[in-house]
C-alpha cells in the first residue's frame, strides 16, 4: 500500500493484526481485501450504506475477521483515506512548492483550485464522511482533517513570503482561512445532493464557485506579499 508523508499510518497496523499477531502474505490480502470492498462501496450510490457489516458482505469475510484488522469504522474510513491522501501531493500539494511568480499568479491559482476541486470531486464520498465524522466530534477525523490541512496552509503561506512558524501573524491567518473558504466551496460543490438543488446544469455554477476562489486566493496571495515587503504582515 502506498504510504502518505502526510498522514502515515503506523507500522504496527499495517504489519500485525489487532490481536498483535504479525500479518504474512495471506494477512496483508486480507487487509487490502477489506479496503478494496470498502472502496468499491464509497464508489457506489450515494445512498448505500457504509458500515463494517456492508464491508464485510462486499468483501465475503465474516464480522468476526473483520474484527481482526479494523477496530470500528473510523479506523478503516482512515486506512482508506491514507491510501487517497497519498495522491495528494502529486495532485494538488506539488504546484505550491515553488514561488508563484507575480505575472502568472492568477494562472496558478486557478490550476491550484482546479486541482483541489478535482481531488475531492473524485474522492468526495469518504471526504464528506470525513468531514461529517469530524463536524460531530469524532476526534481521529478531526485530528485528520487538521494534519492534511497543514501542509497546505504551511505552502500558502509561503507563497505570501510568510514563516509558518508564525502562526500569530495576519500571513498565517489569511492563509487558514482562504484554505477554509476553497474547502468549502469544493464540499458544496462535489456534494452528491448538489445537482438536484439546481433548476438547471450546475456544471456552470460550479465554475463561478470555483472562479470567485481562485480570485479571493489570487487577492489575498498579493495583499500579503505585498504588506511582507512593507513589513507590515
Amino acid at each position: 500500500m502506498a504510504r502518505s508523508a502526510v498522514f502515515p499510518i503506523g507500522d504496527e497496523a499495517l504489519s500485525h493484526n489487532l490481536q498483535g499477531q504479525r500479518l504474512g502474505r495471506k494477512g496483508r490480502g486480507t487487509r487490502e481485501r477489506i479496503l478494496a470492498a470498502t472502496e468499491r462501496l464509497l464508489a457506489g450510490p450515494p445512498d448505500a450504506p457504509i458500515s463494517l457489516s456492508a464491508v464485510a458482505r462486499e468483501a465475503s469475510l465474516g464480522m468476526t475477521t473483520l474484527y481482526l484488522y479494523f477496530s470500528d469504522l473510523t479506523e478503516l474510513l482512515l486506512a482508506v483515506l491514507e491510501q487517497i491522501m497519498a495522491s495528494a501531493e502529486e495532485r494538488y500539494i506539488a504546484d505550491l512548492r515553488e514561488r508563484w511568480p507575480d505575472e502568472d499568479l492568477a494562472a496558478h491559482c486557478r490550476r491550484f483550485v482546479e486541482a483541489y476541486h478535482g481531488f475531492w470531486e473524485q474522492h468526495s464520498r469518504v471526504l464528506h464522511l470525513r468531514n461529517h465524522y469530524a463536524d460531530n466530534k469524532e476526534p481521529r477525523m478531526q485530528e485528520h482533517r487538521m494534519v492534511v490541512s497543514r501542509p497546505v496552509i504551511d505552502l500558502l503561506v509561503r507563497q505570501m513570503d510568510g514563516d509558518p512558524a508564525e502562526v500569530l501573524k495576519p500571513t498565517f491567518g489569511m492563509a487558514s482561512t482562504l484554505l477554509t473558504a476553497i474547502e468549502r466551496l469544493v464540499t458544496i460543490s462535489t456534494d452528491a445532493n448538489f445537482p438536484n438543488l439546481m433548476t438547471d446544469d450546475p456544471t456552470p455554477h460550479v465554475q463561478v464557485m470555483l472562479g470567485a476562489g481562485t480570485r479571493l486566493l489570487e487577492i489575498g496571495i498579493r495583499d500579503c506579499r505585498a504588506a511582507q515587503a512593507a513589513r507590515l504582515c
